[in-house]
């Protein structure tokens, strides 16, 4: 019996400058204008804020310097400016309208995607104002194990994950939390640049064996993992 779990949650490793983005319509960051730049971490396909707390200014720019256009929202005027918004960004960017007069002007974006990942930057014209913000984009996803082999005295456990960015680390632990020594990880790199992870490894069975996959990429500070109980001689 296989027993899946995400032991992380939805949010990990928080720091103050580096903020994790895990459920949709959570915030991930926030900066005053003027600091030095900082990073924010946002999961694939959901939605992540990048946050500036300054005086109210009735024009707000985001860039994205490289691309072309590189603006991402332009506040200006009470609204949006469509027309010069770059078309990757279409609808899927905004700010905090009934937030703008206390000074936040925060740009959330949705859906977000891995070629979001880059440096942004906040604009306040009339105040000669700017600041950046260097955006990750991480996407992770939970292992599944399976037995391969089950012979008299051993067995042959096997873990893979699929979709994850940037490329993860596989270990294997017994019940008491220790390193295993398992198998080379195999790594496969698909046409969308996610990472796909395999590892096996040799068990004895003995009482009361519960084995964990945990598939962790330490630069995003994202871990996930699964249990399998695997049966002692006096449990067959």
């Amino acid at each position: 019996m296989v027993h899946h779990r995400d032991s992380a949650g939805h949010l990990i490793g928080q720091t103050a400058a580096q903020r994790r983005c895990q459920r949709r319509d959570q915030s991930c960051s926030c900066v005053p204008v003027g600091r030095p730049a900082v990073s924010t971490l946002c999961v694939r396909d959901e939605s992540c804020v990048q946050m500036k707390a300054v005086l109210p200014d009735s024009s707000v720019v985001w860039t994205r310097p490289g691309l072309d256009p590189k603006y991402i929202h332009v506040h200006q005027e009470g609204r949006l400016m469509h027309r010069i918004q770059n078309p990757s960004y279409y609808l899927r960017t905004r700010l905090f309208m009934d937030e703008l007069q206390n000074g936040n002007v925060s740009m959330k974006i949705f859906k977000v995607k891995i070629s979001d990942a880059g440096k942004y930057f906040c604009i306040l014209r009339s105040m000669l104002k700017k600041a950046s913000i260097q955006l990750t984009v991480g996407v992770v996803s939970t292992p599944i194990i399976e037995v391969v082999s089950n012979n008299s005295g051993r067995v042959v456990l096997q873990c893979e994950s699929k979709g994850w960015y940037p490329e993860p680390e596989v270990v294997w632990l017994d019940g008491e939390g220790n390193l295993l020594s398992a198998g080379p990880t195999e790594t496969v790199r698909g046409p969308d640049d996610l990472y796909t992870v395999s590892s096996r490894v040799t068990v004895e069975k003995r009482h009361s064996n519960i084995f964990t996959c945990r598939v962790q990429q330490k630069d995003i500070n994202q871990t996930r993992e699964t249990h399998i109980y695997v049966p002692g001689y006096k449990e067959l």
